[in-house]
């Protein structure tokens, strides 16, 4: 089956491809660099051309409010009309648990947009909410400093490694349509401002993570349990403790 992966060559879209491949598929790595713009259509018709399934796990190179939702507007809906062009069967979309509920922010109000227009287009699809990934946890603190410390709020989430996101995604690219939202996330919960202050001790980063109750996530502010997905969630079997040991949790260090 030919399964072409819109941001291919990204962290969950390099790993999705190969264990497509592994499987047997036709797996397309599909972004600017292999010569495929969603935003501008250049090189969709001939990477679509026989395609049964398309995975979309692309994401904006930037985050400001206007331009995050241009990208995912835009790009979905280039998606869609070459997909039903091509009679493409299938569109997958990664996105992430409690987007609906994240509306403050610019960003998620830009998921929800892409969501939108899914969950109303032509193609069958599923879209996989994914809880955030380990990789990116030093990142929530690069962006949630303020007066030098770190600050993020005491409640609960349940992060995943990027290579169980990958798996989650890919089963649900070799099945059938769901029309409508898949969970998955990780095997443990934590607290977020506990496991960012965690993994910046890993990395012997020692700033300081302040438990901060009005701390926002992305510009919007938090429940207890917005970032918690719901009981019928499919979870990847990676531990954090486990991550901690393997080759991903390693951060290059500038020559």
């Amino acid at each position: 089956m030919k399964i072409v992966a819109i941001g291919g060559t990204g962290l969950i879209g390099s790993k999705l491809v190969k264990k497509l491949r592994e499987q047997g598929h036709e797996a397309v790595a599909a972004a600017p660099n292999t010569g495929v713009n969603t935003l501008t259509g250049e090189g969709l018709p001939e990477a679509l051309k026989g395609a049964s399934v398309v995975v979309d796990v692309s994401n904006s190179p930037d985050w400001e409010d206007a331009a995050v939702l241009k990208f995912f507007e835009t790009s979905t809906r280039n998606l869609l009309t070459y997909e039903a062009r091509a009679k493409v069967g299938h569109h997958v979309a990664l996105s992430v648990v409690g987007t609906d509920r994240l509306s403050e922010s610019g960003y998620f109000r830009a998921k929800i947009a892409q969501e939108k227009l899914i969950k109303e287009g032509p193609i069958p699809y599923s879209i996989v909410h994914a809880t955030q990934f380990f990789e990116f946890l030093k990142g929530l603190a690069d962006i949630s400093m303020v007066g030098g410390k770190v600050h993020l709020p005491h409640v609960l989430f349940q992060p995943m490694a990027a290579e169980d996101v990958a798996t989650g995604v890919a089963r649900i690219a070799v099945g059938p349509p769901v029309n409508g939202i898949v969970e998955i996330g990780g095997p443990e919960q934590f607290r977020v401002d506990e496991l960012v202050r965690r993994r910046l001790a890993s990395l012997n980063d020692s700033r300081e993570v302040v438990s901060d109750p009005n701390a926002r996530y992305a510009g919007a502010k938090l429940s207890e349990t917005t970032l918690v997905p719901g009981k019928n969630a499919k979870l990847g079997d990676t531990r954090f403790e486990t991550w901690l040991t393997q080759p991903a949790a390693q951060i290059p260090r500038a020559a």
